[in-house]
Formats: C-alpha cells, sequence, structure tokens
C-alpha cells in the first residue's frame, strides 16, 4: 500500500461527512458550547448554537473538539487494524474469498453512495443491526459528561467510533481487505481524515455549516463521488484486469 492507494479513502471520508453531521454533529455542537452535556439516546441530536457569552472560551473549545475527533479517528484506526489482522491470520488467503471480499466491498461502497443520496436506505438497517453494539457503549458515556475537559472528549471520542454507522462499516471492509494490521489501521485513518475537516467545521461554525452541508445538491454530489468508487471497483471486479491509470482510483487491491 502507498499513499496514492489511501486518497480514495480520504476521499470517501470526506464525501461521507454529510452523514456525520447527524450521527455526530450532536456531540460535537455541545463540545463548541463548552462541553454541554448533549441529549441522551441515539447520537442523532440537535446541533446547538455557540451563544456569543462563550466566545472567549473558543482556544478551550477547539481543545476539546480536536480531542474528540482525535479519540474518533484512534477507533476507527484500531477497529481497521483489528479487520485487517483477519486477513493477515490467514482467514482471507482462499482466492474465492478474496475475490467475494473484493465484490463485497465495493458494492457496499456503491450502496453507501445511494445512501448518501437518499436514493437507498439499505445501510439504515444495517445501523439499526449495530444497535447491539450501540447500547452497550452508551452507558460508558455517562461518567464523561458533562464534556468540560479535552481528556474526557477524548475518551468520548474513543467510545462514539463504535456508534452503530453505515458508512464506517463499508470502509471496515475495504480495511479487512488489506491483508494486515498496519494497512488496515492506515485504511481508516485515511477514512477517519476524510471526515475531520467537516466535524471540525461543525464545533466553530455549528448549524451554518450544517445547513450548507444537508443542502441536497451537496448530498447528491457527495454520494455520486463515493458510487463512483464502488462502481470503478466493480468495474475491474468485472473485467478481471487492471484498468491502467483508474488503479489509482479503485479503493481496494484486487486480489
Amino acid at each position: 500500500m502507498n499513499a496514492l492507494s489511501l486518497v480514495p479513502m480520504f476521499l470517501v471520508g470526506l464525501a461521507g461527512s454529510v452523514h456525520c453531521i447527524g450521527m455526530c454533529g450532536g456531540i460535537v455542537g455541545a463540545l463548541s458550547l463548552g462541553g454541554a452535556t448533549p441529549a441522551p439516546g441515539r447520537p442523532v441530536i440537535a446541533i446547538a448554537v455557540a451563544r456569543p457569552a462563550l466566545q472567549s472560551t473558543l482556544p478551550a473549545n477547539v481543545l476539546r473538539v480536536l480531542a474528540y475527533n482525535g479519540g474518533r479517528i484512534a477507533s476507527y484506526m484500531l477497529a481497521g487494524a483489528l479487520a485487517g489482522s483477519l486477513a493477515g491470520a490467514g482467514m482471507l488467503h482462499l482466492a474465492s474469498l478474496q475475490v467475494a471480499g473484493y465484490w463485497l466491498a465495493n458494492l457496499m461502497l456503491v450502496a453507501l453512495g445511494l445512501y448518501l443520496m437518499d436514493a437507498w436506505r439499505g445501510l439504515a438497517r444495517l445501523e439499526a443491526a449495530g444497535n447491539v453494539v450501540w447500547r452497550r457503549v452508551r452507558p460508558l458515556l455517562k461518567p464523561l459528561m458533562p464534556m468540560d475537559t479535552s481528556l474526557k472528549a477524548l475518551a468520548v471520542g474513543g467510545l462514539w467510533g463504535w456508534v452503530p454507522c453505515g458508512m464506517v462499516y463499508s470502509a471496515l471492509l475495504t480495511a479487512m481487505m488489506q491483508g494486515s494490521a498496519l494497512q488496515g489501521a492506515a485504511t481508516m485513518a485515511a477514512f477517519g481524515l476524510g471526515t475531520l475537516p467537516t466535524l471540525l467545521g461543525m464545533g466553530l461554525l455549528g448549524t451554518r455549516l450544517r445547513a450548507q452541508m444537508q443542502r441536497r445538491p451537496v448530498r447528491i454530489a457527495s454520494g455520486l463521488l463515493v458510487l463512483g468508487f464502488g462502481l470503478l471497483g466493480l468495474l475491474r471486479a468485472a473485467n478481471g484486469v487492471s484498468l491502467g491509470w483508474l488503479d489509482a482510483l479503485c479503493v481496494t487491491g484486487h486480489p
């Protein structure tokens, strides 16, 4: 794996971050309010607007937002390392399993693209199934509220990375196909860094950024980008041969 091969995963994270606004926007909005406690329940929370009286605390708020996102990306990398180690341990060495995994990884990207465009909501069912994990993680957040320190925000981010999310699941499947824990972690790091600009912006701009990112043209453009990566991967699989310069745009390596 080289740096160029990680660019598509960064772009998938960047395009998919319009979905992050719904999943993580509330907690980032709470951080921008000086560590206010977000509403309980699933992570689809109304985003708070920063009050003028709190502007003097902006540096501390920025540190908390950075700490939260650092913990979140670290949890993605851990999950990617675990997924990649499955292949490294020999669980995906059979050619037939490699081919099936490659097709499935790119089909997940197609599903994610359609999900971002609101054209097909199949991944929402996968997120609902993942609530089993979320129910176990949620009680661990209670001692960390309110998020009034960077250390608490870091811990919350580390736990929040395990919240059910179809976008993360699709990226994890790609990480699994990389063949090692290190490459799996690198894949998820690139993905997580792609989501970072939007969530950092949410911590500073709040509802103004959310309104722009949730516009239908933005969601469609983002969905088309992710859909394009998935379709390129499927085209490559169907041909069974390298597609020249298109190799640089394909998210997963052909077995």
